[in-house]
């Protein structure tokens, strides 16, 4: 029997009440996708639980949205993130994973181990949430990650993000059987116009959003509180689980 998730039915998250007072847990909530994320869920009357690899950034955003705890630490350290879950007081409803940056490095200049790391540590961080999940997560809740569309066009430098591209869908498809009744849910995002897209162009970032401005179906760039609005959906419509939902504005049906 699934408990209805902090007073909705069970069947429909948002049908009645939406995020009001669930406990929200954003891991990479101190800027870009989670940032906005946690925002969202204040707005909606949810609680917070942040985690930030970056201190200063996480007093930041913990003195905008005052959460009921901050936990500063590298979530790549999948041990540390199931702990952490696991020793949390009571049960939460949500848990939205942000962490992690893509590399993109021919073959022929990877660092094997980075490569290992950079793969094998972003599967350990979901295996590890969902882990703690099982006990933690109230039924009917989400374990919500963040992928990409970008790797699924095999191009030089994409041999470790489009592997990753291609597994994390099935791995959350496998996780929402094994954890059930709590859901798991995968967003694979396209660009998306945040702090991190700006680190990895540089002085290109103008051009690109210029670029997709004049390419995309819908006619501008995607920002952080289009993903943080589906987030919040998926969240909160308990029939969904084992899914992955794309949001690119179209950048995969525009010719490269």
């Amino acid at each position: 029997m699934v408990t209805p998730v902090n007073g909705t039915d069970g069947r429909a998250g948002g049908a009645r009440g939406g995020l009001a007072g669930q406990t929200v847990v954003v891991v990479g909530g101190s800027a870009g996708i989670g940032l906005e994320t946690a925002r969202q869920v204040r707005a909606a009357e949810g609680e917070l639980i942040l985690v930030a690899r970056n201190a200063e950034r996480l007093k930041q955003a913990a003195d905008e949205l005052n959460p009921l705890s901050t936990a500063a630490f590298d979530a790549q350290d999948a041990d540390r993130l199931e702990r952490f879950l696991g020793e949390l007081p009571g049960q939460i409803d949500h848990v939205m994973v942000t962490a992690g940056s893509p590399s993109y490095t021919p073959v022929a200049e990877l660092d094997l181990t980075e490569a290992g790391h950079d793969f094998g540590g972003r599967i350990a961080m979901m295996l590890a949430v969902a882990r703690a999940g099982r006990e933690k997560v109230r039924a009917g809740g989400t374990l919500l990650f963040i992928g990409g569309t970008g790797g699924r066009r095999p191009a030089p430098g994409m041999a470790v993000v489009g592997a990753l591209t291609a597994a994390l869908p099935a791995l959350t498809a496998n996780l929402a059987l094994e954890v059930a009744p709590v859901r798991v849910n995968l967003i694979a995002a396209g660009f998306v116009d945040t702090p991190l897209s700006a680190s990895l162009l540089g002085e290109q970032l103008e051009q690109r959003r210029a670029e997709l401005r004049k390419t995309l179906p819908i006619g501008r760039v995607v920002e952080p509180a289009d993903v943080a609005a589906l987030a919040l959906h998926i969240m909160a419509n308990g029939a969904l689980t084992g899914a992955t939902y794309d949001i690119d504005g179209g950048q995969q049906l525009v010719a490269h």
